[in-house]
């Protein structure tokens, strides 16, 4: 399966990120990242108004993000990149609300998901990938342990 995802029609869906914070798309990504691993799945964002000079493709581990530059739009590049999958557009699921790249999207008759539902699905799997107890490496030391440590270190001044 290809994921072809609308970044910035998905960020307002997801809980804890907002268009206005700086690192809202590498937050996105690293979520995306976690979901690419568990659906073994390719995955491609896409986030128009990139500023200049930083526009273009860059590969995140197992997510692609595009950073469309400004004059285009994530819709356009989204609708191009299906395109170019041809015959296996089917293959392909299409995360955006926005009803021109869904009517499209079916005309080519790839898998729809709007934004809100594929967040659902995304903060799902999140959940479920915690880890259920923490790493016992990553717990502090029991007070009795660190007491001990602290005699045995003030005994050797």
């Amino acid at each position: 399966m290809i994921y072809l995802i609308d970044g910035h029609n998905l960020i307002p869906n997801i809980p804890g990120l907002s268009l206005r914070d700086l690192d809202d798309e590498m937050r996105l990504v690293e979520m995306l990242r976690v979901f690419a691993g568990a659906r073994r799945s390719q995955v491609e964002v896409f986030f128009d108004g990139a500023p200049p000079g930083h526009g273009g493709a860059r590969n995140f581990g197992t997510v692609k993000a595009h950073f469309v530059r400004a004059g285009r739009t994530a819709d356009d590049a989204i609708l191009a990149a299906l395109r170019s999958l041809g015959a296996r557009a089917g293959e392909a699921r299409v995360i955006s609300s926005d009803r021109r790249v869904q009517a499209e999207a079916r005309a080519l008759r790839a898998g729809l998901v709007d934004s809100a539902s594929f967040a659902r699905e995304l903060l799902q799997l999140q959940i479920s990938a915690r880890p259920s107890s923490p790493d016992p490496r990553e717990l502090p030391p029991p007070a009795d342990e660190v007491d001990e440590w602290l005699k045995l270190f003030k005994r050797k001044k």
